[in-house]
């Protein structure tokens, strides 16, 4: 297999290097200033300032593969952008190729109703809101999806979610507004196929 960089990749590279190194760099001890603070879950304003900087420099969405949404790029040709980005623990967020919110766009792009697109893909593409990922339970080891107890169960035109998830990723920040969660929605199916996600809005009844 040929690992060498297209051109494309070279390009975007370039660029990315030289904006880490006019904006990033720099402005790591601002991050930190804030991130070591009591606001640890507010919106950080460095990375708020910078992200219409990336979208103006066409460095925004860099994930999505196969999409008219995001570049373009296979798994292959962003590998080395994220070799990039992750010299810094502020650089994601500022492309807005960040955890969770990739996965959870990339699931909607793929899986999502045109009405789901519009209320949450849509906003996340542009970086105005956060979103999480329910899936670790604190009773079993939940890396493995066929041990969750969490239960998904639908009542009429609604869903009823029983089950206690933590470390649940990007629930802390406040402009989370949706998460998907992983449950059984079948347990007499075979092992492999007992599991669904749903999307929840934060906000949902408890």
């Amino acid at each position: 297999m040929d690992f060498d960089y297209t051109p494309k990749v070279k390009e975007l590279r370039q660029r990315l290097t030289a904006f880490m190194d006019e904006y990033i760099y720099p402005n790591e001890l601002l991050y930190y200033q804030h991130t070591d603070s009591k606001e640890r879950w507010q919106p950080v304003p460095i990375i708020e300032e910078l992200k219409p900087k990336a979208k103006a420099a066409g460095l925004w969405n860099l994930f999505l593969p196969e999409s008219e949404y995001g570049a373009g790029l296979t798994n292959l040709e962003y590998a080395p952008l994220c070799e990039i980005m992750g010299r810094s623990p502020m650089a994601a967020e500022i492309f807005n190729c960040s955890a969770p919110d990739t996965g959870n766009m990339e699931v909607l792009v793929r899986y999502g109703s045109e009405e789901q697109k519009e209320r949450w893909l849509k906003p996340l593409l542009a970086g105005e809101l956060r979103s999480a990922f329910a899936m670790t339970e604190p009773e079993v080891a939940s890396s493995d999806a066929t041990n969750i107890q969490a239960s998904i169960r639908r009542d009429g035109a609604e869903y009823v979610l029983n089950g206690l998830k933590w470390w649940t990723s990007g629930a802390g920040d406040p402009r989370c507004k949706v998460a998907i969660f992983m449950g059984k929605t079948n347990p007499d199916a075979p092992r492999h196929q007992q599991q669904s996600m749903i999307l929840v809005p934060m906000d949902a009844p408890v």
